[in-house]
């Protein structure tokens, strides 16, 4: 959650009162807040040791959700109205002399399509900023701009002194060596071009460069004489640039997200135009489109909804009537009328500060924050259920002790990896039909979602090199494969998975811990594979095979063979449950069916596996699917068919 700093002193005299840290923690709890830090203290101690120290600050936690929070303006103002000391402000658009024939216009060109095509503006006229006020308008745009804006990526701002420079304007998007401005705090021109390699090295400007940087054309605003305001989302022009003198502040907003655009504009001016000379006056801006559409920004309309007393009761336990869920709606800002015909309805107006409410759940919570959470009573739920685990992890907790029991050491790596781990570290091919990739991963180590434990297992034996040989571990967990027959598009299988590492190979280790798993799994072994059409019993084989991943021919393949149900069934479960590894369906589970599945698989890793890895010594290695031994529950109990 963000955190904001406000002056102590500053917040009680906007809430007339003082609270100590104690009472105002407490305050902040009830409105759903925290406060994090009280610096009073250590401005004492600087203080009496003679060093230079800021007033006292106070470091509150704010929901992510609520952009109006997000400076001393709008905790007041929130807070005020909480406490019953305050109303609700009305913010109006106010025409300049003339009417709406004399607003400001902004031109927006057809080439800002390429790069950010939404626009708004709003100006904020007669304003009297004091140098805490002013330093708090700066603080809440870089707010905005790392928490909704998303680093200036959706949505970037910028704030000009309206009186030094002349209407109209015009948004446009022109070649990077076609503009040419003093940025601000320079005192040289620089074209756009020559200012994306000086603020490559710049700390604050050099990660916002990526933005535009490959766009054929940047995005430019210009006033009436052809003077640059601002290279959004980048930096302002020097002549531009307001102070702690600026009367008529103008602010531009350029985004690539519509939605976003409005709530940052929204939260820019309504939080402070309480410093117009008459508060919360904001004056529109015409914005006139490419394609001749007029949009007057910004929209400060407030959105009509409904609640019902009822609705509010049955999430909260409470028994209120609607008039006292009117009282408690008001007290976090929300204007409540009740319904003339309907007991039970209440009319909300939500004002432009509250993008956050969206159904009537969020009324409830505003609702139940008003009353307590504390003072909500505690009551026993309506209906009693009973838990159990699903079948499959049962069978995991059976495998998880005893090979526990016999010496080896469980790890839990991530489920997330490399593209190059999952597939060529492994000599495994990408048929581009099983794994699940990440669109946009932020690091190369998490590109898709893993399709086999032995990844994972063998990073952490790399990391673990310098212990005592020999390191064996184990793994029951999921992968994942893409499955087109599901609504989520992919499936879970619950895999258990061993290495070995020692200086020698070891393959008979961990075949010894196949036989013991399926031994707990009541699994007999079938002697030599002897093919199902023969009539042999139920159980498990081994078979050698030739696989990439291991050495040749110290790899084999283990086959499951179930008890046969019907013989329909077999034809129908070969092309479902061929191989789970594969990544083929077995949500039916193979205990179905009386034929012979590809389960799993064992053997001594190959040498350039290990080589890729960072591995010095042999490795065995074991992984089979635990699916099929599981025992069927009841559709409603698992996600099988989702």
């Amino acid at each position: 959650m963000p955190t904001v700093s406000v002056d102590k002193e500053d917040l009680w005299e906007r809430l007339g009162q003082k609270f100590s840290s104690e009472e105002f923690d407490e305050l902040c709890f009830e409105f759903g807040l925290e406060l994090d830090e009280d610096t009073t203290e250590e401005v004492e101690a600087a203080i009496k040791q003679g060093l230079p120290a800021e007033r006292p600050q106070l470091k509150i936690e704010i929901p992510a959700n609520r952009y109006d929070l997000l400076c001393i303006e709008g905790i007041a103002r929130a807070l005020c109205v909480f406490l019953g000391k305050g109303t609700v402000p009305e913010y109006r658009l106010v025409y300049p002399p003339g009417g709406e024939k004399n607003i400001i216009e902004v031109t927006v060109a057809p080439e800002t399509a390429q790069v950010r095509p939404y626009f708004a503006s709003a100006i904020l006229r007669n304003v009297q900023f004091t140098q805490r006020s002013y330093e708090s308008f700066i603080d809440l745009q870089d707010k905005l701009h790392q928490n909704i804006c998303r680093k200036r990526q959706f949505v970037a701002i910028g704030t000009h002194d309206l009186d030094t420079i002349t209407a109209p304007f015009r948004y446009q998007a022109k070649p990077p060596r076609d503009i040419r401005f003093v940025p601000l705090n320079k005192t040289q021109a620089y074209t756009a071009e020559e200012l994306v390699t000086i603020y490559e090295s710049d700390r604050h400007l050099g990660k916002y460069l990526p933005i535009i940087r490959d766009f054929p054309v940047y995005p430019i605003i210009y006033d009436k004489e052809d003077r640059v305001l601002s290279f959004p989302p980048i930096i302002n022009s020097e002549r531009s640039k307001i102070t702690v003198n600026t009367r008529n502040v103008f602010i531009d907003l350029t985004a690539t997200d519509q939605t976003k655009l409005n709530v940052v504009t929204n939260i820019m001016v309504t939080m402070f135009s309480e410093y117009c000379e008459e508060p919360f006056t904001i004056e529109p801006v015409k914005i006139i489109y490419p394609d001749g559409r007029v949009v007057i920004t910004p929209n400060l309309s407030s959105r009509q909804t409904q609640a019902h007393a009822s609705y509010i009761n049955s999430c909260t336990g409470l028994n209120l009537s609607a008039p006292q869920v009117k009282d408690l709606l008001e007290r976090m800002s929300l204007r409540t009328e009740l319904s003339p015909g309907e007991a039970d309805t209440l009319h909300v107006t939500i004002p432009p500060t509250r993008p956050d409410i969206l159904h009537e759940c969020d009324i409830m919570e505003d609702a139940a924050i008003a009353y307590g959470f504390n003072n909500l009573p505690d009551t026993f739920p309506a209906t009693s259920t009973v838990a159990q685990p699903l079948a499959v992890s049962k069978l995991c907790d059976i495998i998880r002790h005893e090979w526990a029991y016999a010496g080896w050491v469980e790890v839990l790596p991530l489920i997330l990896c490399s593209h190059e781990e999952n597939f060529a570290w492994l000599n495994a091919a990408d048929d581009d039909r099983t794994a699940v990739k990440i669109a946009n991963p932020k690091t190369l180590e998490f590109q898709v979602v893993r399709t086999s434990l032995l990844p994972g297992l063998l990073k952490t034996i790399r990391e673990n090199r310098s212990h005592a040989l020999p390191l064996r571990i184990f793994e029951t967990s999921d992968v994942v494969f893409k499955d087109t027959a599901r609504e989520r598009q992919s499936r879970n299988v619950r895999h258990a998975a061993a290495v070995w590492c020692n200086k020698t190979a070891g393959f008979e280790i961990v075949h010894g811990l196949l036989d013991r798993a399926m031994a707990m799994l009541e699994v007999p072994h079938i002697p030599g594979g002897v093919p199902s059409a023969a009539g042999a019993q139920t159980g498990y084989y081994i078979k050698e095979r030739n696989d990439p991943t291991f050495f040749p021919d110290r790899a084999a393949t283990i086959y499951y063979r179930a008890q046969p149900t019907d013989s329909s069934a077999s034809a129908r479960q070969q092309q479902k449950v061929d191989a789970t590894m594969a990544g083929t369906d077995t949500r039916r589970g193979a205990r179905d069916v009386g034929v012979d599945v590809e389960i799993g698989r064992l053997g001594i890793l190959h040498p350039s596996v290990l080589e890729k890895f960072e591995i010095g010594y042999p490795c065995s290695a074991l992984e089979f699917s635990l699916e099929p031994f599981k025992a069927k529950m009841p559709a409603m109990w698992t996600n099988d068919d989702i």
